[in-house]
């Protein structure tokens, strides 16, 4: 997601300074959302946290929820990373069923959670989590299987988008619920998806 630039300062502040504040804020959100739930997230805590004036946010982001995805994207999201090239489309869906697990039970998860819930009375919002944050990880996910189809790992009638959301649109189903996610877990689910995917010999 392209977020508002803290460049765009008034005519002679301090060369810098924009920059630093906007550090400071996207600090403040990050300690703020380990603290407590993003609903209870204001933007006065926000600014007395980073030591800005409130107009200092509102210039930048219309919204709390606007200012929480800047710092999703900025800070959070970056850490759950792609793997890296696999010997076989199974081996890099697990890589990526394991560091998905290990980031929704970490703060990625708790924002990505918080988000989610947010957007429940926003669509926007949920629409710019999934067209900046999700959608180009889901369609990295849909090229590896395709790939695997083409070599002859994957049967040709498995249809890619429906595997990656049974493999990982339950692991947000059960954060979201609170139910645990464990690596245990992740290598279950993919034993039983992958069950239909094989060529049958």
């Amino acid at each position: 997601m392209e977020t508002n630039s803290p460049a765009r300062t008034r005519t002679g502040r301090p060369p810098g300074a924009a920059a630093e504040s906007h550090a400071a804020i996207m600090d403040a959100v990050f300690a703020l959302l380990q603290e407590g739930p993003a609903k209870d997230l204001t933007m006065e805590a926000v600014a007395k946290r980073a030591g800005v004036g409130k107009p200092t946010l509102y210039k930048w982001w219309p919204s709390k929820a606007a200012l929480i995805m800047a710092m999703f994207h900025e800070r959070i999201a970056v850490a759950v990373k792609a793997p890296a090239s696999a010997a076989t489309a199974e081996e890099a869906l697990r890589t990526t069923m394991r560091r998905l697990i290990t980031g929704l039970n970490g703060l990625f998860g708790k924002v990505l959670a918080d988000l989610i819930a947010e957007g429940q009375g926003d669509p926007a919002l949920l629409r710019d989590l999934f067209e900046n944050h999700l959608r180009a990880r889901q369609a990295a996910d849909i090229a590896v299987i395709e790939r695997a189809q083409a070599t002859g790992e994957f049967t040709a009638t498995v249809n890619p988008p429906q595997l990656i959301d049974m493999l990982f649109g339950s692991l947000i189903y059960r954060r979201l619920l609170g139910l645990p996610l464990t690596e245990q877990y992740g290598d279950t689910l993919i034993d039983a998806a992958l069950q239909g995917a094989w060529p049958r010999g």
